[in-house]
């Protein structure tokens, strides 16, 4: 290794290749090895080396079950390299997926809007710079303005991929939902190369997707799920929707065990969850 060059992890895993030189290899096998990733590049060592430098991979991708060794694999990480791919999986492999986002995105630049979008009304705001860090709970953002912020991967309410023109190129965008610091909804844009994108998307997706929410809500629980996303006060619910105090309480209840809301304090002031956010973006766009 060069001296710039820094282990993150060292376990056994399993890897089978999928697609060599552009054909799908239908009798591919799982192969046992020790899995070795660092800042640079993966390798997978079994009696011989496969080393892959993390510059070449282009996308990680979905679950590419070529056939049933790969299909009967609970979870696995798929690696586009050229005209191969690559299933590699591990012990902990939730651990090595973090570990490898954190191998590819963490101290990347990429392009970013922020806020693109807050609380429903777009903002004029500019593509500017920003450096990412990765963890296991969020991605932290430091952008050339000096703006800090952070996107926790729990709180990601719509995830959406786009095409848009960024500093002269067309290039995919991803649109994230989330949170500041003040509660508020936002939306942040996020481009660059598609080496980095492609990776960050599929870390905001695996949060977007823990927080998909296929909720049985009647009319008047939708609309105090809008009215909270609107910025009214918990406080004020009962007045701007015309129910009573007690059926907002029953309300705040059921929305409570659904994971649409939670308590920020006693007497019921609660604010939505990504969860929630979500079903209001949804009832939103229905009106």
């Amino acid at each position: 290794m060069s001296d710039s060059e820094q282990k993150i992890e060292d376990t056994q895993g399993q890897y089978l290749r999928a697609v060599k030189n552009g054909q799908e290899l239908k009798d591919a096998e799982w192969q046992q090895c020790r899995v070795i990733l660092t800042t640079e590049r993966i390798a997978l060592i079994t009696d011989e080396k496969l080393v892959v430098p993390l510059a070449d991979i282009d996308q990680m991708g979905d679950r590419y079950d070529v056939n049933d060794n790969a299909a009967g694999m609970g979870s696995y990480s798929t690696l586009s390299v050229g005209d191969d791919v690559l299933l590699v999986t591990t012990a902990d492999h939730e651990t090595f997926r973090t570990n490898f986002y954190r191998a590819i995105l963490d101290r990347a630049v990429i392009y970013v809007r922020h806020p693109a979008v807050l609380g429903g009304v777009v903002q004029g705001t500019e593509w500017q710079r920003g450096r990412l860090k990765v963890t296991t709970e969020s991605v932290r953002l430091s952008l050339e303005d000096g703006q800090q912020f952070t996107i926790d991967r729990d709180d990601i309410g719509e995830f959406e991929q786009d095409e848009q023109v960024v500093a002269g190129e067309e290039r995919s965008v991803l649109e994230v939902e989330h949170t500041d610091d003040e509660g508020r909804s936002v939306e942040t844009y996020l481009s660059g190369r598609e080496h980095h994108i492609s990776v960050l998307a599929r870390l905001l997706e695996e949060g977007a997707r823990q927080n998909q929410a296929d909720l049985d809500l009647s009319a008047t629980e939708r609309r105090v799920v809008m009215a909270l996303y609107s910025g009214v006060s918990p406080f004020a619910i009962s007045e701007f929707v015309g129910i009573d105090v007690e059926r907002v309480e029953e309300i705040y209840d059921r929305l409570i065990e659904l994971d649409v809301v939670e308590v920020v304090r006693e007497r019921k002031d609660v604010g939505l969850t990504a969860q929630g956010r979500k079903v209001a973006g949804e009832a939103m766009g229905e009106q």
